[in-house]
C-alpha cells in the first residue's frame, strides 16, 4: 500500500497485519516504533560509524536491513525469511539500492542459524512473525543458545516480541535468554509494561554489558517514549517463569481484535 504522506514509501501487510514499512529515497526513516527502538540498538552496536556483520531472521521488506546500509556504510548482512513469495514480490517493487551487501536467503530461519558458523555475526536481529505470531521454534532455550554461539564475543542479540498482560510470553523469553546470556533488557511503552495494552516489546541480550542508559535517552525521545527495563525491574517482571524447551514451546500469543491490523 503507498504511503499518501511519503512519494516513495510503501506499507506491506500480511494477512491484514502491518509487517513493514519503507521509504525509497529516505531508508534511515523508520516508522514502526518498534523498527525504530531496534534502530536505536543497531546504532548502538559496536563503535561509532563502523561497519557491522548483522544477521536478520524475518526479511519483510528489508527495512532495517536497508537502514543499516545507510548508517553504517560497508556493512555485511544476511536476511533469512522463509516466506519466498515474500521475497519476489519485494525484489521485483522494493528493490535494494545497488551497491549494497545483502544476502537474502529463502529459508527457515531456525534451520539457517542452525548451519551457521560460530562467531558470525555483531547484531542478530530477530523479526520473525508466522501472520501475526512468532513462531514456536523460535522462542526456546536451545534457539538462545544458537544464538549465541553464532554472536560474536560482545555481540547483542535483539528481537521484536509482542504480548500483553499477564505477559505469560515475555516473561518466558527472558527466562530464556537469561539462561544463556549475561546481560538483558527489555525496550517497551509503559502502558504495554503496565499491562494496559497489547503491544511490541524488544527484547535485547548480549554477554557483554548493555549501555542501557543511552538506550533510554533515545527512546525517551521517540515520537511515542518507551521505558527500558532491566536490573532489578526485569527479574521481578520475569519472576517465576521458566525458559521454555523445545518440548513445551508454543507461539505467541495472538493479539486481540485489531491490535495491528489496518484497514
Amino acid at each position: 500500500m503507498p504511503d499518501v504522506d511519503r512519494r516513495r514509501a510503501w506499507l506491506l501487510t500480511v494477512d491484514g497485519a502491518p509487517q513493514s514499512y519503507v521509504d525509497l529515497d529516505d531508508p534511515t526513516h523508520l516508522e514502526f516504533e518498534y523498527a525504530r527502538r531496534l534502530g536505536h540498538v543497531l546504532d548502538r552496536a559496536g563503535d561509532e560509524g563502523r561497519a557491522l556483520d548483522v544477521l536478520h531472521l524475518g526479511g519483510g521488506a528489508l527495512t532495517l536491513p536497508r537502514y543499516v546500509a545507510a548508517t553504517r556504510p560497508g556493512s555485511r548482512q544476511d536476511v533469512v525469511e522463509a516466506d519466498r513469495g515474500l521475497l519476489a514480490l519485494v525484489g521485483e517493487h522494493l528493490p535494494l539500492p545497488a551497491g549494497v551487501d545483502v544476502r537474502v536467503h529463502g529459508e527457515d530461519a531456525r534451520a539457517w542459524l542452525a548451519a551457521a558458523p560460530d562467531d558470525a555475526a555483531d547484531v542478530l536481529v530477530a523479526d520473525v512473525f508466522g501472520g501475526s505470531q512468532v513462531p514456536a521454534h523460535l522462542t526456546t532455550l536451545a534457539y538462545a543458545r544458537e544464538a549465541d554461539r553464532v554472536l560474536r564475543p560482545g555481540g547483542v542479540y535483539a528481537a521484536n516480541l509482542a504480548d500483553g498482560a499477564p505477559f505469560a510470553f515475555l516473561r518466558s523469553q527472558l527466562a530464556t535468554f537469561a539462561e544463556v546470556f549475561a546481560h538483558l533488557a527489555v525496550i517497551a511503552e509503559p502502558a504495554v509494561l503496565r499491562g494496559r495494552r497489547f503491544g511490541n516489546a524488544v527484547l535485547i541480550a548480549s554477554q557483554d554489558e548493555i549501555g542501557v542508559a543511552e538506550l533510554a535517552r533515545r527512546t525517551a525521545r521517540d515520537a511515542f517514549p518507551a521505558r527500558v527495563e532491566h536490573g532489578a525491574g526485569l527479574r521481578r517482571l520475569i519472576g517465576d517463569a521458566r525458559p521454555v524447551t523445545d518440548a513445551d514451546a508454543v507461539p505467541s500469543p495472538l493479539p486481540p481484535g485489531g491490535s495491528f491490523s489496518v484497514g
